[in-house]
């Protein structure tokens, strides 16, 4: 903050305020909000109905509760001082954020993770363990799909995808973040939402999902994981597409070295595939960051020239999608270090082939 000039830092919903302080906030109409100030102590305004729900920390930050009738706004505005300079969390409520800017009006504000976002990129040993625990429960749901150990042909998609979130649940995270289930043409849309299609024999199952899972700080840290099974033989045509979707995942990976630009290992894996003249149907960045949130900072995307650091968690992800025909994605979730990328998931990178 002293570095950016920022007098005070604000953190309302979204994953900054579990992760300095601990508390999730319930994402309501009423505000909750740290109002960490560069020089003296921090504040947590919280809804008076809410603060039971709050470990207290004091040697951290002090608890403010608020009551239906009192203006919290009012209240954080009356802890910032003179404050030019404010930064504000991504996540909170615009509204909010309006009316601040109404009680500043000669205030700068600007993004909280410009300062956080930097801190909480790189992870520590005990970050680190608990992605490496989430990332070993969701590798079992996905080495029982390959092993053909759970039914596909002739149930809808949905029910597929509300028995892989139970077992998320059922492996340690406690709630499952996304279940992408996408069967044949649909897997051509890579955040398709899991419906009433049947799976049918001889087609592609593209499997994305992933959990949170508390550490031993009560602070939860997220699983991803993207991998395709195919009822029955597949066609030779999306062998050879499966075939160089592992090479582009392979060549994104050993890139994905401490000191490497993050946009140079999103171009590693798109080369692979540009090479093969399927460029077109890789229609996303390479990797996203994973922490307590699924998607964080930082981003394997072309135009980002942040270095790979110690402890950077994140994913490589490439994709090839032919609207309306077939699509296939294959994702691990990596921690940079000295040595190389450490991966956290371990689970088999080939097609598997099931059937039924």
């Amino acid at each position: 903050m002293a570095l950016q000039g920022v007098d005070a830092l604000l953190l309302s919903v979204g994953a900054d305020l579990p992760y300095f302080c601990g508390y999730q906030a319930v994402p309501l109409e009423r505000l909750t909000m740290l109002v960490a100030p560069q020089n003296g102590p921090a504040k947590l305004i919280v809804p008076i109905l809410e603060a039971p729900r709050v470990v207290e920390h004091p040697e951290m930050f002090t608890v403010l509760p608020w009551s239906d009738g009192q203006d919290p706004v009012a209240l954080a505005a009356g802890l910032l001082g003179g404050a030019k300079k404010i930064a504000v969390g991504d996540q909170m409520w615009a509204g909010f954020l309006v009316d601040l800017i109404a009680l500043f009006p000669a205030a700068e504000f600007c993004r909280a993770s410009e300062i956080t976002a930097p801190i909480r990129m790189v992870k520590d040993a005990a970050e680190i363990a608990v992605l490496r625990k989430a990332g070993a429960a969701v590798d079992r749901i996905i080495a029982d799909l390959q092993a053909g150990l759970m039914p596909l042909v002739g149930r809808t998609e949905g029910e597929v995808a509300s028995e892989i979130a139970q077992r998320i649940r059922d492996e340690g995270h406690y709630k499952a973040n996304f279940t992408i289930v996408a069967s044949g043409p649909n897997a051509a849309s890579p955040h398709h939402d899991p419906g009433k299609r049947v799976i049918q024999y001889g087609e592609n199952v593209l499997f994305d999902i992933g959990g949170t899972m508390f550490g031993p700080d009560g602070v939860g840290y997220c699983s991803d994981i993207t991998r395709c099974v195919h009822i029955g033989a597949p066609p030779a045509e999306f062998a050879e597409l499966y075939a160089v979707l592992h090479a582009s995942h392979a060549a994104g990976v050993a890139a994905a070295t401490v000191g490497t630009p993050c946009q140079d290992v999103d171009a590693a894996a798109r080369k692979v595939i540009e090479d093969a003249g399927m460029g077109e149907f890789f229609i996303h960045r390479t990797g996203h960051g994973i922490g307590v949130e699924a998607h964080e900072h930082p981003n394997m995307v072309a135009g980002n020239l942040l270095p790979l650091e110690v402890g950077h968690a994140f994913s490589v992800e490439p994709g090839i999608y032919v609207p309306g025909k077939w699509g296939a994605r294959l994702e691990d979730i990596l921690v940079a270090t000295p040595d190389g990328p450490d991966a956290m998931n371990l689970v088999d990178h080939h097609l598997a082939v099931v059937e039924g």
